[in-house]
């Protein structure tokens, strides 16, 4: 059965996309830990990242990299927190999240944003990393 991310990858629900290239694309987390938390993840779906081939990890991590230096852009935080974590989707995923302390970081604690502050943040990442 495809994961949520497959279903989004093939468009069968809707996300708040990033970026996209042939083989990765990243979108908002909808239960963020802070504005501006995205997902990357490779359109092939794998469970663990320990799985993924060499060539495909560094493409997923030079993806991240590029998608974390725009949302340091273009949303205000002091860093862009690395995670590969998680067990509720098997599909390998980096969270990218803002922060501004180590709280942050932790999965516990969620923002709450509406529609249209997901639809913005969503576009001012886009530009950056189109920039």
């Amino acid at each position: 059965m495809a994961s949520i991310f497959t279903k989004i990858i093939q468009g069968d629900i809707p996300a708040y996309k990033i970026a996209e290239t042939a083989d990765c694309i990243a979108f908002l987390d909808v239960n963020p830990n802070a504005k501006g938390h995205t997902l990357c993840v490779p359109k092939k779906e794998v469970d663990k990242i320990t799985d993924l081939p060499q060539e495909e990890y560094l493409s997923l991590m030079s993806f991240s990299l590029k998608v974390a230096q725009a949302i340091e852009k273009s949303v205000s935080c002091k860093r862009v927190g690395f995670t590969v974590i998680g067990l509720e989707v098997p599909h390998v995923h980096v969270h990218l999240i803002p922060l501004n302390s180590m709280a942050d970081a932790n999965f516990s604690k969620k923002e709450t944003l509406i529609p249209s502050e997901f639809e913005t943040v969503a576009a001012d990442i886009k530009a950056a990393y189109n920039s």
